[in-house]
């Protein structure tokens, strides 16, 4: 029993040691970002004021190494991430705010049915957003040094948002890794395409829908979406069929998988004389556009014609299950017409 207390004590001593020494590589690291931010142009006020509540958050960094690695197929994740409940949510707010959304996506080429589709599968239509205090995530995620140019690239952007001042500090909240709010935009996504839709001079992602709305759609409208297309279709193949036509997986940037989808890319008339048909048999659309076909699990799991609009779900974000949920989602709210 001694022996047990003994091993305790020095595994509690051991800690709290290795933490003391954590804390003061965190409060030097600070201390250094700080003077790197006010060299950079920011105030000292305001650096002072946003550094001064950011703390070393253990629980970030547990998330970021700790990343669920869970076995999925699209036939278990979307049932899971597109349950019957969040369609028939989905399909009710948009006829609460169908006015705002259809004008927004008239001004902004991006059909309503997406941007509802992404509110909810970002946020469940706002309704978790996160509560990280996001200068402490993102201070501490560039400590860990792991990626630090591309967290301290989001702090600098954190940094123009409160400068900004489109929310207070002790508003400013999100996911672990800095995502923030109804949109989960990335603060470098915030600065590029949020919105201040109803002209208050705020681009409130947070509370204001329209703003939110309008974010989302800005942001597909500028990585080329088309409202005379919609995502893509799932489609069956023919017995024997060659996969070499199917876009290859595996690849580890977004350039390089533009360049594998150019490879798979052909009109549907070409698709059609390779012996693919809609999921009833028949035959495919007889119109002018091209698609890549995309598999998201293997030769045996579902296949999809996936059309321009799928490349601006995937800059989205870079993930078939994510941008095959928005589609399907977004086919469920649209069909049959509210």
């Amino acid at each position: 029993m001694i022996k047990k207390i003994s091993l305790l004590v020095a595994s509690v001593c051991l800690s709290t040691s290795v933490f003391a020494n954590t804390q003061a590589k965190f409060d030097e690291y600070l201390k250094n970002l700080k003077q790197e931010a006010v060299d950079k142009g920011y105030t000292q006020q305001l650096v002072d004021e946003a550094f001064a509540t950011a703390v070393f958050k253990e629980k970030v960094i547990k998330a970021d190494k700790s990343q669920p690695e869970i076995v999925e197929t699209l036939e278990t994740y979307l049932p899971k991430r597109v349950p019957e409940w969040k369609i028939q949510q989905a399909r009710k707010l948009y006829k609460e705010h169908q006015e705002s959304l259809e004008k927004i996506a008239k001004e902004y080429g991006v059909q309503a049915r997406f941007i509802v589709a992404l509110w909810g599968l970002e946020s469940n239509f706002g309704r978790i957003q996160g509560g990280y205090p996001v200068i402490s995530a993102l201070v501490t995620l560039a400590f860990d040094g792991r990626r630090e140019a591309l967290y301290k690239r989001q702090l600098w952007a954190a940094l123009d948002i409160l400068r900004d001042g489109h929310i207070g500090l002790d508003d400013f909240k999100g996911s672990w890794a800095g995502a923030m709010g109804q949109t989960q935009f990335m603060p470098t996504s915030f600065t590029s395409y949020a919105v201040d839709y109803n002209k208050d001079g705020r681009k409130d992602i947070w509370t204001t829908q329209e703003d939110a709305f309008a974010s989302i759609a800005n942001y597909l409208k500028s990585v080329g979406w088309n409202d005379d297309l919609t995502w893509g279709r799932q489609v069956k193949l023919p017995e024997g069929f060659d996969n070499s036509y199917i876009l290859e997986r595996g690849t580890k940037t977004h350039s390089e998988w533009l360049k594998e989808w150019s490879k798979s890319e052909r009109s549907l008339q070409e698709w059609q004389a390779l012996g693919l048909r809609r999921m009833d048999g028949t035959d495919l659309p007889q119109v002018n556009i091209t698609a890549a076909l995309v598999m998201p699990d293997d030769a045996n799991g579902r296949m999809y014609l996936a059309y321009d609009n799928y490349k601006a779900l995937m800059n989205w974000n870079r993930s078939y299950y994510f941008a095959s949920s928005v589609g399907y989602l977004s086919d469920r709210i649209g069909y049959p017409k509210i």
